[in-house]
């Protein structure tokens, strides 16, 4: 009978001749989900900040539209509620608008800071692996040259 050759072992021992260095990606992976973890801060952030401009501005709004509803002796005074309520509405919405605005802003300049950032830290990165990778094939190369 014939024997069967043991591909893991041989899988093995031909990446073994091959010898990698997995550190580089190792910490790209380190700077990609540190990277994540900053962008998801300034999504929550983000978010949270939005919830808090719509609650204040749903509470202002059902605050004022109790004023409309209550009981009015004069039927003009009904007129001016609504007049009342229709303009503080007005000024509301610019309010509130503005404040989203700052919002976005605020995460847009962020955003362009975190990418700045990333951008600079993977030119160091890719630099450093540039570097070692010249000083590896030089080392070989001696190796080669005066084993001759």
């Amino acid at each position: 009978m014939t024997k069967t050759d043991d591909m893991t072992k041989m899988m093995q021992e031909m990446l073994s001749s091959f010898p990698m260095d997995t550190t580089s990606m190792q910490d790209a992976f380190k700077s990609q989900a540190a990277l994540g973890e900053k962008f998801s801060k300034v999504a929550l952030e983000a978010a949270e900040k939005s919830t808090e401009i719509s609650s204040k501005w749903t509470k202002d709004t059902l605050s004022k539209l109790g004023e409309v509803t209550k009981l009015k002796e004069e039927p003009g005074d009904y007129q001016k509620a609504m007049t009342e309520y229709a303009s503080s509405q007005a000024e509301m919405v610019a309010e509130t608008m503005s404040a989203f605005a700052e919002v976005a802003k605020k995460v847009q300049m962020e955003t362009v800071e975190l990418m700045l950032a990333a951008g600079k830290d993977f030119s160091e990165d890719a630099q450093a692996a540039v570097k070692k990778a010249t000083d590896e094939v030089t080392s070989a190369a001696k190796k080669a040259t005066t084993a001759k």
